[in-house]
């Protein structure tokens, strides 16, 4: 129910609105959103514009030196989101994401993540780590979905408190798939023209 009114209100605030390919959700395969990322709202904007079924299917990665930065946080990441909490800082074999974001995929559900490592303001995404690449390979079962978020940095720009509304939309591409031999620097390269090729001209 909370996260039914926060949705809700999310897309009131932000206009947001999502579009994607004809038939991308017919099949129950899990999914990886990959998009880009200038906001701390860019996983809640993208969460909430999916099929209330997806949705429901759908964690996101969340830095977990962000979300456990308060109370209210906390609460949301875990009781409302229900995020994949990961660490950026000091990584380990133990708490590496990869193992950890695909453990939700095997477990049949879908993520959503950033392979850029953090936010960044520049129009254009920075190079793509390779999370990505790893989770392409070690789950083929995945559909890997590029996204392009557009004016959510003005929404919630870095370092900023308060929300403004602004009109955002979040645009979703056909499946994109690892090719054959591919190495992960290429591999990164083509996935991240594949989501700003999503950008309205």
């Amino acid at each position: 129910m909370i996260a039914t009114l926060l949705t809700s209100a999310v897309r009131l605030f932000t206009g947001a609105r999502g579009r994607w390919p004809e038939g991308l959700f017919a099949s129950h395969r899990p999914r990886v959103f990959f998009a880009n990322h200038t906001s701390n709202l860019d996983f809640v904007v993208l969460w909430s514009v999916l099929p209330p079924a997806v949705r429901r299917r759908t964690r996101a990665a969340a830095a977990r030196d962000y979300w456990v930065g308060g109370p209210v946080r906390r609460w949301l990441a875990s009781s409302v989101f229900n995020v994949v909490l990961i660490e950026r800082k000091q990584v380990t074999r133990a708490n590496n994401p990869v193992r950890e974001l695909g453990a939700v995929l095997a477990g049949g559900d879908s993520i959503i993540i950033f392979p850029e490592g953090g936010r960044f303001s520049e129009p254009d995404p920075m190079p793509f780590k390779s999370g990505l690449y790893h989770l392409a390979q070690d789950h083929p079962e995945a559909e890997l979905i590029p996204v392009w978020i557009d004016n959510l940095n003005r929404v919630l720009p870095k370092g900023e408190l308060l929300a403004i509304p602004v009109i955002c939309s979040v645009t979703m591409g056909t499946p994109f798939a690892r090719l054959p031999d591919e190495t992960k620097d290429a591999f990164a390269v083509r996935a991240r023209a594949a989501v700003m090729a999503l950008r309205t001209p």
